[in-house]
C-alpha cells in the first residue's frame, strides 16, 4: 500500500514538473517566428501561425519575435 502511495506521488510530481516548464507559444509556419500568445502579430496572425509548445517551435527551426522575444 506504502509502495503504491509513493509511486503515485512521484508519478504526480513528476507530471507537475513537466507542466511548469511546458510554454505554449504561437509558430509562424512560413516565417518560422516564435510568438508568445499576447503578442500583437500573434493576435494578427490567422492562416499560417499554430500554438505549439516553445521547444517543438525552436526544433523546427524556429526564431523569436523581435517584438515580444518569443
Amino acid at each position: 500500500m506504502l509502495k503504491k502511495f509513493i509511486t503515485g506521488m512521484f508519478i504526480v510530481l513528476l507530471t507537475a514538473q513537466t507542466a511548469v516548464f511546458a510554454e505554449t507559444v504561437v509558430f509562424n509556419t512560413q516565417t518560422k517566428k516564435i510568438h508568445n500568445i499576447n503578442c500583437p502579430s500573434a493576435q494578427k496572425c490567422t492562416k499560417s501561425c499554430i500554438k505549439i509548445d516553445r521547444k517543438e517551435a525552436l526544433k523546427r527551426g524556429g526564431v523569436p519575435c523581435k517584438t515580444c522575444g518569443g
